[in-house]
C-alpha cells in the first residue's frame, strides 16, 4: 500500500503515483466522500494521459463518460454497483483501457475478483480543508 497526504494543490503527486502502477490501462476504485476529490484525481490523471482537464466532469447522472478511447469513468452512486452490473456497463471493464470508478463498495470488489478482474482502489479521506489522505492499494 501506498499513502500520501498532500495539499489538494499537490494532487498530481498522487496522479502519477497511480498511473506508474497502471502502464496499460487498468481498473481503479475511487472511495472517498462526498467533495473528496474523486473527480478531481480522475482530472488530473486524464491531464496526464493528453486529454483536457475541462472536458472531464462527474458522470453522476449519466452513469459513464468516455474521453477517448480507452478512457472510461464511471460512477455508481445514484444507482449502486448491482445496477452497474446488471446494466451491462460491466462487461465494458473488459475493455483495454483505463476504467475509474467512483463510490465502489465491497460487492463490485467482490465481482471484480469473481471474473479475476485486477484493480486497485485509491481511498481519499479529507484530513484538513486543504488536505487529503489517499491510500493506494491493490483490491
Amino acid at each position: 500500500m501506498r499513502e500520501f497526504e498532500l495539499k489538494k494543490s499537490e494532487i498530481n503527486t498522487a496522479a502519477r503515483a497511480i498511473m506508474e502502477l497502471l502502464p496499460h490501462g487498468g481498473i481503479v476504485l475511487l472511495k472517498g466522500d462526498l467533495a473528496s476529490g474523486k473527480t478531481t484525481l480522475v482530472k488530473h490523471i486524464a491531464a496526464i494521459c493528453g486529454i483536457e482537464q475541462k472536458s472531464v466532469s462527474s458522470p453522476t447522472f449519466s452513469v459513464m463518460n468516455a474521453y477517448a478511447t480507452d478512457f472510461f469513468h464511471y460512477d455508481i452512486y445514484q444507482k449502486g454497483s448491482r445496477s452497474f452490473i446488471e446494466s451491462g456497463l460491466f462487461e465494458n471493464l473488459q475493455q483495454k483501457g483505463y476504467h475509474f470508478i467512483e463510490w465502489a463498495d465491497e460487492e463490485l470488489e467482490k465481482m471484480l475478483k469473481l471474473y479475476a478482474l485486477d484493480c486497485i482502489v485509491v481511498e481519499i479521506i479529507i484530513s484538513a480543508a486543504d488536505k487529503r489522505i489517499y491510500k493506494v492499494y491493490n483490491a
